[in-house]
């Protein structure tokens, strides 16, 4: 299967139409939710993180309302996890905010010299077959928080935290933050 580019998803605002009811069958507007992709969303060390004893704190925060796929969320996540494992060993929280809900549709069309009308359903049915999900996030909001005790690590998160921001399909701004006891 071949995946779409981001750009076809990530500046949408939210997809109608992608209600899958249990209950009452004829309400369902798609036949199937997509797996997800993301994994994990807590990694590292999330009970040394609830119990506070984190000294410096950065996130990855995004300057625009966007679509994220679970694609590109987990690819990040990935990479975040696997630099900051080898550096820091346990001494660590990274945790992935956003949950991928939206459900994203695709209406399959011909590609030859039938001007790209849809494939035999006509307008009954054109609510299209459900390809991935995606993850709603307003302007703001973070998208990946890790929170670290070693003061030396600063820069090297820093510039980690922008590598992995070139994963995802939008401008990112990194926030540090020191929290004084």
């Amino acid at each position: 299967m071949v995946v779409r580019k981001a750009l076809a998803y990530s500046k949408k605002h939210r997809t109608a139409f992608t209600r899958k009811s249990k209950k009452v069958k004829h309400l369902n507007y798609i036949k199937v939710v997509p797996l997800q992709k993301v994994t994990k969303f807590n990694m590292g060390d999330p009970a040394k993180h609830e119990r506070g004893e984190f000294k410096y704190f950065m996130s990855i925060v995004t300057t625009i309302h966007v679509q994220i796929r679970d694609l590109a969320l987990e690819a990040a996540r990935q990479f975040l996890n696997n630099q900051i494992q080898k550096k820091l060993m346990q001494d660590y929280y990274l945790a992935c905010k956003p949950y991928p809900h939206q459900v994203l549709r695709d209406n399959k069309t011909f590609s030859g010299g039938s001007k790209g009308e849809r494939i035999q359903s006509g307008m009954s049915h054109s609510f299209g077959t459900s390809t991935g999900r995606a993850a709603y996030i307003k302007m703001g909001e973070p998208i990946y928080i890790i929170a670290f005790n070693d003061a030396k690590q600063i820069e090297f998160l820093r510039n980690l935290c922008k590598s992995a921001s070139s994963k995802l399909p939008c401008k990112t701004k990194i926030i540090f933050e020191e929290v004084k006891k």
